[in-house]
Parts: structure tokens; C-alpha cells; sequence
């Protein structure tokens, strides 16, 4: 049960209804005021007056014509018979009527009043200004008023307007609900988020994940989450990869000492019959290379379960990588390497000896994947205030099955190799503080990422160091 969200909620409740009613009550008492102080038989009145009004002007202006026809005033305009076709349509129209006068409003809104007198064969009109008057407004004004008294007269206007604004209020009231249970439900999710991702964390799921927040305090706690949980999952992935290699480093131990204690003697023996007898030759030099051989994968096995002692000291990554990539140019000439070098890095925080063979491994392992005409690429930059290198190769890439068993000792997809090399590699990076994961290649090939801490990262962990 999302507790805040309701919370905010009768909080809201709580804090609007108690306006909302004081505004409906204050508002009637207004409107019932304002409507008691009009009436529409006030504006009756005013529309009768305004059309007494307008009649008597209308009456006195045409006096005032029949004044200048009959006097010796001469007319505005003559209309002959001999330029009928050029009359106006108001003169045509009054010719064919046959009448003996017309008045006729013209004008910019009937502001204008003519008469039209048949004089013989000729049609004279006399024209008279109506004082700025326009007559087609006041008869518009005029049936506008007549249509609000007859709607006034239909209608309970105070009803209307108390049923028309408590309904707007209350709407408003809704819509401001619907928004508040919508921000209140926005406010709350992502804490609720939280609180169950925390819940899952402490009930042992490290896999655990927070959407993105926001830039408040909530997202900035989820993304606080989000990166504690994954620097979790991330060291008992760790712990578990090192508790595992402890196993088969005592394995390792154990199987080495067994095979050097009999190794020796063999070969001894088999030195000392190639010395004696000459047609052994052939199949003593066979079984000394097989011994031979033999030792060189105890040696692995014992550089594997060895636990040499790690001095970090601040290196140049960039000066190393590049070391290592001309050192390897010489072995495989037909492979083209690329350096992309990361501006303004730290230093590394690391045993030296152990990232050199850490980076060895690596490129080597990108060579022989490449193959002939192949391409490496080679990244450094600063990733999360750690010093980050990759490697990239063109080569096929990996298969599903090499991705699941990559790192496990014993485990290897080379012709010749004993599965040792990356399990060596990330056992260093592990003990020089870093690590190191597959990433999607650049090339088409495989592609590896190697974590490093950074000088200023080291110093902020162990102090005594600096």
C-alpha cells in the first residue's frame, strides 16, 4: 500500500474543500447582488426609448427633404431617360415601381437618407446626412436588446448563473484532484521503487536495479543504489572467482609436485641411456621432448598456484602499452597494430611486473586470434575515475560456450595452449586491485577491458601509501 501517495492526497482533501465551499457561498452572495441591481425591464425601457429615438430622427430627416425638393434647393443628381443604362439599381428599381417618391437609406451604415422624385422623364434625388447617425446599427442595437429582454424575460438568468459557476468550481476541483493524485503517485513510485529495490538487496539479490531518476534527491539516491549494488555484485563476483582459484591453485600445487618428482628421474635416466646406447637415439630423443614438454605445463602450473608478492607503484599505462605493442610488433610483423591513447590520464596504481604480463597476455592472445594480415586495436582512457585499456582483435571472436568457461583454468579453444593464460591474467589484475571483462569488439573479433585503480583513487583507499 502506497502510503505517501495517499497521505498527500487527504492532505489535499483537507486543504481545498474548505476553500472551495467558502468560494461557492461568497460567490452566490455576490452574484445574487449584482443580479438583484439589474433588470430587464430596465433594458425594455432602454430599447423602446432608443427606438422612439430613432424614429423621430428618421421622421425629421425626411421632413427636412421634402423641405429642399419643394424649394428652390437643386437636387444632388439627375437621372435622364437617355442614360438609363448607367442608373443605379436603387433608380431602376424605383422607375419600374412607377411610385412618386422613395426614400432610401444609404451611406456607411445607413448614415445617409436619399429621396428619389420622378420628374418627367427624369428620376431627381436630394440627399441629407442623419448627424453621424448609422441606422443600420441602431436598428442592430436595437434587436439585440429585444432579443436579451425576450431571453431574459424566458429564462431564470440567478439560477443559471449559481448552476453554471458551481459546476465550473467543481470541475476545476476535479481536474486539480486528477493532477494531484497524478503528482502525488509520481512523487511516490520512485520512493516505492527504492524501498523494494532496497528490500531486494538485503535479501541477497545484488542483481537489483533502479529505473533512472531524476535530477532530485530521489534520483540521485537511486542512482546512488544502482551503483552500490553493482560495485556488490561485482566483488563477491570477485570473491567467488578467487575463492575458486584458491581451490585449483591447491590442485595445481599438488599435481605439479607429483609430476616434477617424477619427471626428474626420467629424464635423468633417459639423458644417461642416449650417453650409453646409440641406436636409442631416436626414441630417447622422443621421450625427452615429451618430458620436456611435461615440465614446461608443470612450470605453468606452478607459476599459476604461485602467489608472488605485489608492490603497486604509480606507472604510465600509455608508456607501458605502447612498450608492450613494440615488443610484440617484432613476433608478428604481419599483424597492424593501432594505438588510440586517452588524453590527460593518471598514473596506474599497480605492480608493474604484474600488469606487463597482464597486457602481454592480451595482445599476444589478440595476435594469434587475428592471424596473418590481422588488425589489433588497443584503447586507453579513464573510465570512472579508473585507468581502463582494451583490447580489440579482428579475429573470428568467441564462441557462447568460450564466453561461459573464459577465464576458468584448464579451459582452453587454442591448438596449443593449456587454458592458463586468462586465469593467470585476471588473478593478477585481481590482486593489482582491477579486473578484467569481455566487451563487445570493435573489430568483428573479441574484445577484453582492463580496470585498473588510479593513482588518486589508490591514495583516497590507503592513505599510508601516498
Amino acid at each position: 500500500m502506497n502510503r505517501l501517495r495517499n497521505r498527500l492526497i487527504l492532505i489535499f482533501l483537507a486543504a481545498t474543500l474548505v476553500p472551495f465551499g467558502v468560494t461557492v457561498w461568497v460567490a452566490a452572495s455576490l452574484l445574487e447582488r449584482s443580479l438583484s441591481l439589474s433588470s430587464t425591464r430596465e433594458l425594455d425601457e432602454v430599447s423602446k426609448s432608443l427606438q422612439q429615438a430613432g424614429r423621430e430622427l428618421y421622421q425629421q430627416a425626411r421632413q427636412d427633404l421634402r423641405k429642399q425638393a419643394s424649394g428652390a434647393r437643386p437636387p444632388a443628381e439627375r437621372y435622364s431617360e437617355s442614360s438609363r443604362k448607367q442608373w443605379p439599381p436603387a433608380v431602376v428599381e424605383f422607375w419600374s415601381a412607377g411610385e412618386p417618391e422613395r426614400f432610401l437609406l444609404s451611406g456607411t451604415g445607413g448614415d445617409r437618407l436619399d429621396l428619389l422624385l420622378r420628374r418627367g422623364q427624369e428620376v431627381w434625388r436630394f440627399s441629407s446626412e442623419l448627424g453621424g447617425v448609422s441606422m443600420d446599427r441602431l436598428t442592430e442595437q436595437y434587436r439585440a436588446a429585444r432579443e436579451l429582454v425576450e431571453t431574459g424575460q424566458a429564462r431564470d438568468w440567478r439560477k443559471g448563473f449559481t448552476y453554471t459557476y458551481v459546476v465550473l468550481a467543481a470541475a476545476v476541483w476535479l481536474v486539480s484532484l486528477g493532477l494531484l493524485i497524478l503528482w502525488a503517485h509520481r512523487v511516490s513510485r520512485p520512493i516505492q521503487q527504492l524501498t523494494d529495490g532496497l528490500s531486494r538487496l538485503a535479501a541477497g539479490d545484488l542483481t537489483a536495479r533502479l529505473p533512472p531518476g531524476g535530477g532530485d534527491e530521489i534520483g540521485q539516491a537511486m542512482r546512488g543504489f544502482n551503483a552500490t549494488a553493482l560495485e556488490l555484485e561485482q566483488s563477491r563476483d570477485r570473491l567467488v572467482y578467487l575463492t575458486q582459484l584458491a581451490s585449483w591453485q591447491s590442485l595445481a600445487r599438488k599435481m605439479a609436485h607429483e609430476l616434477k618428482n617424477s619427471l626428474t628421474p626420467i629424464r635423468l635416466t633417459m639423458e644417461e641411456m642416449l650417453a650409453r646406447r646409440a641406436f636409442l637415439e631416436q626414441g630417447a630423443q622422443i621421450v625427452v621432448e615429451e618430458v620436456e614438454g611435461l615440465e614446461r605445463r608443470v612450470r605453468a602450473f606452478s607459476e599459476f598456484a604461485a602467489e608472488p608478492p605485489v608492490r603497486p607503484a604509480a606507472i604510465e599505462m600509455n608508456t607501458l602499452l605502447e612498450e608492450r605493442i613494440g615488443f610484440l610488433k617484432t613476433a608478428h610483423p604481419e599483424v597492424a597494430y593501432t594505438l588510440q591513447r586517452g588524453a590527460n590520464m593518471p598514473q596506474a596504481w599497480v605492480d608493474e611486473d604484474l600488469i606487463r604480463g597482464v597486457l602481454t597476455n592480451l595482445l599476444e592472445n589478440a595476435a594469434e586470434a587475428a592471424g596473418s594480415s590481422g588488425r589489433i586495436l588497443a584503447i586507453s582512457y579513464l573510465l570512472d575515475g579508473k585507468v581502463a585499456v582494451e583490447v580489440h582483435d579482428s579475429g573470428p571472436g568467441l564462441s557462447p560456450q568460450a564466453r561461459q568457461s573464459l577465464f576458468q583454468p584448464t579451459i582452453s579453444f587454442k591448438k596449443q595452449g593449456m587454458g592458463l593464460g586468462l586465469s593467470i591474467s585476471r588473478k593478477s589484475a585481481l590482486l593489482a586491485g582491477g579486473d578484467i571483462v569481455l566487451v563487445e569488439g570493435r573489430l568483428g573479433g573479441a574484445g577484453f577491458r582492463l580496470v585498473v585503480p588510479a593513482v588518486s583513487d589508490a591514495n583516497q583507499a590507503h592513505p599510508d601509501r601516498r
